[in-house]
């Protein structure tokens, strides 16, 4: 079900864009926008869900909440999760798209390796893959889409091969040579986090904490894998960071000053007055 369902649409797509720009580094910078543009929907509802946990931190209530069981964390955080029950509050509804995004990772990992494949045995697989009437159409529409055209597929994009790990200067420096995507990759990674992340009215919350660990472990993850798997992965990691800074400057969403605070000390939320009664 996993190859009917994620890794055999996204072979088929990525082929698509490639049989068109006739460069496979192109075709997952463009399947990457169309990603971005389908989980559109989905980061809007994240923005409007932070804005409102941004105005429950804001509440007298929660506030007191905060004062009130600062010395017992079991207290404390079954005191919040009231409140976000009552409020209609999900306070990991910023992390749900990078949820999503690992499907998509591991997706689009597996689609690469099929598609990057050279031997006979790897062929097969890939023909059995993309072998749908629809693809003998597009092949009398467009000869650059017939199987003939597109197989096999030609790896190099700039100066790497996108079914390898990406090194430079192997023959020079120790240690397989100097893994420049993985370090952008992970630069990337924790730039996006730093300013699309909202700041909270409390480090203790659960979302906060979230946040900051999601900030943490996000970059080491997709270092990781860059720095192991195929570098079209690593591409399409690139591809998505800038992607995704770009919607949320569009949205008027970034905060610039997140970028230049590397302390642990949060931007804390005016509390809200409450109106005296006569």
């Amino acid at each position: 079900m996993w190859d009917t369902l994620i890794v055999t649409p996204m072979t088929n797509i990525l082929l698509l864009i490639y049989a068109f720009v006739g460069n496979f580094g192109i075709a997952i910078i463009l399947f990457t926008i169309l990603i971005k543009a389908a989980t559109h929907p989905l980061m809007a509802s994240q923005i409007k869900s932070s804005a409102k946990m941004q105005e429950l931190m804001q509440s007298e209530d929660w506030l007191k909440i905060q004062a009130k069981y600062k010395d017992d964390k079991e207290k404390l955080a079954q005191e919040q999760m009231r409140v976000y029950k009552e409020q209609g509050v999900n306070p990991l509804g910023s992390c749900l798209p990078t949820m999503i995004q690992l499907p998509v990772i591991f997706g689009l990992y597996q689609s690469i390796n099929r598609v990057m494949g050279a031997s006979p045995v790897q062929l097969i697989d890939l023909v059995r893959s993309i072998t749908h009437p629809w693809w003998s159409w597009m092949g009398d529409v467009i000869p650059a889409a017939s199987l003939n055209a597109l197989l096999p597929i030609n790896n190099q994009f700039l100066w790497m091969n996108l079914g390898q790990p990406e090194r430079i200067l192997a023959d020079i420096l120790p240690f397989g040579g100097l893994p420049t995507l993985a370090i952008i990759v992970g630069l990337t990674t924790f730039i996006q986090t730093k300013l699309t992340v909202m700041p909270s009215a409390s480090p203790n919350d659960q979302s906060a904490q979230m946040t900051q660990m999601m900030g943490i472990y996000m970059p080491l993850m997709l270092f990781w894998f860059s720095l192991n798997f195929a570098s079209g992965l690593a591409v399409y990691f690139i591809a998505s960071n800038l992607a995704g800074i770009a919607q949320y400057a569009a949205l008027g969403k970034v905060n610039w000053g997140n970028l230049f605070k590397f302390g642990s000390q949060p931007a804390t939320v005016p509390a809200a007055k409450s109106k005296s009664k006569k």
